[in-house]
């Protein structure tokens, strides 16, 4: 969980007077009947007694994020009362660092005024196309549920206070008009996780947040979810979560409804390479050190029976499940982020990187010094050669760490401050007089045995040769312009970084989450990226199935 000085009071407004014992929320009512002490669900269960709730609502949210928020707005409009829990010290998940790129059409009012057609049989039609990567795999009963509530969601931001850069972006993807249109970052520098980023996601988050609360949403922050309490552990309905907070467990009942929407696994090794056994300890994941996106709702449904579903999207080799930084000599070097001095996260971040313009201006290496991939190129052939066994023994999956060499001409072409707070030389960014001094000085938890001196070397004279030549004669890229030969000379961290979550639980068209047999867990609902079934990278389709769980949890019968 991240800690800062700066983060919001964990009781999101409960009185100092009233302890979350005795606190049963009931939407903006607040304060209801007490409970009694704590007993481990687990325990209470294995015993056969009644377990104690510290807290109790009729729908319970797991994650107040882009999913979560959305759901949590929606039950509150049909009356239920709303709990959401949140491990992180703030609200929005990665939707705070994200673009704010909302993917959403069916014929809405902005598209309208821009005289775009469309329909929601249209946005079906594009998103099952067999012919895109990115709607081939995908379930499309939830397509459907997708195409038909288009413009309902669209509405539905308009009406909790959204606002929208009017321009419309695309045909992108698998959609063939004009769909995407970018939120208005929020107003309040201190209040964005990556000031000055272009991080207009933050008003959409954020505006959500406002409208949650005022509506009587109750959100606790700094609270893990630690398991999901079932009446028995394959079997009957979910009752509620086990949560940890300020060092002790607590028991929080969902009379009606848990919804996970804890934003997918990218952040877990042992979860992801479920999928891809190649995606090792060294690749990191967009988005930190803000949020990390550990798999907790996805295994602790599948610890009570969940099934995981349209595996095959996440890796189809389409989209941004893995993504080339564009941030060199920083950990987390996401294209599309970088987290300044002034932001909140510096202190964790360490470093901006140093974006790059021109891959023209460096090599890449891997783990032996050794080139192995035209520089120009960001495919997933690109990345299938990062991962590529290079003959460690000892490591036989995953690649290793990727390095970016180059020299100080390329600095200066690219115009890089080559200190810090723009590099992090603790393990991501080097320099030295000579290629072979470079080469010993480069050391990283990810770099298992030292690079040679002389084979660093070699790697550079024999790039050298082809600039010369006019020509790469070992991965074509198009005519090698600028030779590594002044120095200093540099190594900066640029292995590929994981993105989007493309794959989770499987749910039916109501957000219900199945299990192994096909069977609804009775009271358990997901979205987001935690949902499996529908590969749309973005925000759209968490917004509309957060919608979804929380209008289907809200009017069950508690």
């Amino acid at each position: 969980m991240r800690k800062n000085p700066n983060d919001r009071d964990p009781r999101d407004g409960v009185p100092e007077s009233v302890s979350r014992r005795a606190f049963l929320s009931k939407g903006a009512a607040g304060v209801g009947a007490a409970a009694l002490a704590a007993v481990p669900a687990e325990d209470a269960r294995a015993q056969g007694a009644q377990i104690r709730w510290d807290l109790s609502a009729d729908v319970v949210i797991i994650g107040a994020g882009v999913a979560g928020l959305p759901a949590a707005i929606t039950a509150r409009d049909l009356g239920a009362s709303v709990l959401i829990v949140d491990e992180n010290i703030d609200i929005g998940g990665r939707g705070m660092l994200s673009g704010g790129r909302v993917h959403l059409g069916g014929g809405h009012a902005l598209q309208q005024k821009f005289n775009i057609k469309d329909s929601p049989d249209q946005v079906f039609k594009d998103w099952v196309r067999y012919d895109a990567g990115v709607s081939r795999y995908s379930d499309r009963d939830l397509v459907r549920v997708f195409a038909d509530e288009q413009v309902a969601t669209f509405d539905f931001l308009i009406d909790n206070g959204v606002k929208f850069i009017e321009r419309p972006i695309g045909p992108e993807a698998a959609s063939t008009v004009p769909r995407t249109f970018v939120t208005v970052e929020w107003h309040v520098p201190d209040e964005i996780y990556a000031p000055g980023g272009n991080r207009k996601g933050s008003g959409l988050v954020r505006r959500l947040e406002a409208s949650a609360r005022k509506k009587g949403a109750q959100i606790l922050l700094r609270h893990e979810m630690k398991s999901l309490i079932r009446e028995q552990l394959t079997s009957g309905k979910v009752l509620g979560i086990t949560v940890a907070a300020e060092g002790r467990m607590l028991n929080i009942q969902a009379r009606k409804g848990v919804i996970i929407a804890t934003g997918g696994h990218t952040g877990n090794v042992n979860f992801r390479r479920m999928f891809d056994p190649r995606l090792t300890v060294e690749y990191q994941q967009a988005c930190e050190p803000y949020v990390n996106q550990g798999g907790d709702g996805e295994l602790a449904a599948m610890d009570i029976g969940a099934s995981l579903w349209a595996t095959a999207n996440q890796t189809m080799e389409s989209g941004s499940a893995i993504t080339k930084t564009r941030h060199v000599g920083c950990r987390w070097g996401y294209s599309s982020l970088v987290f300044q001095p002034e932001s909140k996260m510096f202190p964790l971040a360490k470093a901006t990187g140093l974006t790059v313009a021109d891959w023209q201006n460096m090599i890449f290496v891997n783990q032996y010094g050794q080139r192995f991939w035209n520089e120009l190129d960001g495919s997933y052939r690109f990345f299938a050669a990062a991962m590529a066994w290079n003959g460690d023994t000892g490591k036989l999956n995953g690649g290793g760490p990727i390095w970016a060499i180059f020299d100080a001409d390329a600095a200066a072409r690219e115009k890089w401050n080559t200190k810090p707070p723009n590099v992090d030389p603790d393990g991501y960014f080097y320099s030295a007089e000579t290629i072979a001094e470079l080469a010993g000085k480069i050391k990283n938890p990810h770099q298992k045995k030292p690079i040679s001196g002389e084979v660093l070397q070699e790697t550079v004279n024999r790039y050298n040769s082809f600039v010369a030549a006019g020509a790469d004669a070992d991965f074509k890229k198009p005519t090698p312009m600028h030779k590594i030969e002044k120095p200093p000379f540099y190594a900066a961290w640029a292995t590929p970084i994981l993105h989007d979550t493309l794959t989770g639980l499987r749910t039916n068209t109501n957000a219900q989450v199945v299990d192994t047999r096909g069977q609804v867990i009775d009271g358990l609902y997901c979205a987001g990226e935690s949902q499996g079934g529908f590969a749309q990278h973005g925000l759209a389709r968490c917004m509309v199935f957060g919608r979804v769980a929380g209008r289907h949890a809200a009017k069950r019968v508690a």
